[in-house]
């Protein structure tokens, strides 16, 4: 069982391994911590959970060697795209050699786009932020988007790179670039998957101020995504 970001702060453990009976679900995983986890309770509503890099609800059961993770609203080697479209890196992300890699003679637009660590948050000055996620199934929920904008968008290509580790201000953390034929399309794919991937790629962001540090507040997961606090149609569990 795997915690991530607030989580891995709450339960002081970056995760641990249960014994369960036969026939358990995720519901007695997630009643399990309830008890030895301060704190949880108030968060189980906004968290999502996976089975095995899957996003899956309360009810689901479980198998022995199962590895579980426990997912906070998300705030997602070589510079080479690991998988066709997408990439996880931990050094400085260049936009112009991610451009230079998609971009063909046919195409008539090209835009980009870069999440740059700013100075300040709410008033605080920001000194840097440590970025981490649930990596492999951070790089495949990346590759599905990808593949998503290239049926719904008429783009040509797509590349999307996240960066995690230690991020100074003024670096990127997260990079797009799509390829098009014309413009309008290529704007309105990278402004999806930039969107969706805030959403929905279990990334996580620590800021850290001269006063303190604080688990970034993360945009709820979609409704059509299972979460710890919802019965498997996605509604409220009943009190």
């Amino acid at each position: 069982m795997l915690f991530f970001g607030i989580l891995k702060d709450l339960a002081g453990r970056e995760g641990e391994s249960l014994s369960l009976p036969d026939g358990a679900t995720l519901k007695d995983i997630l009643g399990h911590l309830e008890k030895r986890v301060p704190g949880l309770q108030g968060l189980l509503p906004s968290i999502a959970v996976s089975i095995n890099q899957e996003y899956a609800g309360p009810e689901s059961k479980l198998s022995p060697g199962d590895e579980i993770a426990l997912l906070p609203p998300v705030s997602g080697g070589s510079q080479a795209i690991q998988r066709q479209h997408a990439a996880i890196v931990r050094e400085t992300i260049d936009t112009r050699k991610l451009l230079d890699l998609i971009k063909q003679p046919e195409d008539g637009a090209a835009v980009v786009f870069e999440g740059v660590v700013r100075n300040h948050t709410r008033g605080r000055r920001t000194l840097y932020l440590d970025y981490e996620a649930y990596e492999e199934m951070a790089l495949k929920q990346m590759e599905v988007l990808a593949e998503q904008a290239l049926s719904q968008f008429a783009v040509r290509d797509v590349a999307v790179v996240h960066r995690l580790g230690r991020l100074q201000v003024g670096e990127i953390s997260v990079a797009i670039a799509v390829a098009s034929a014309h413009r309008s399309a290529a704007f309105e794919a990278c402004r999806w998957l930039i969107d969706t991937l805030k959403r929905t790629v279990p990334i996580w962001k620590k800021e850290y101020f001269e006063d303190g540090a604080v688990w970034a507040d993360g945009e709820p997961f979609p409704p059509e995504l299972a979460r710890a606090g919802s019965s498997p149609a996605g509604k409220p569990a009943s009190k």
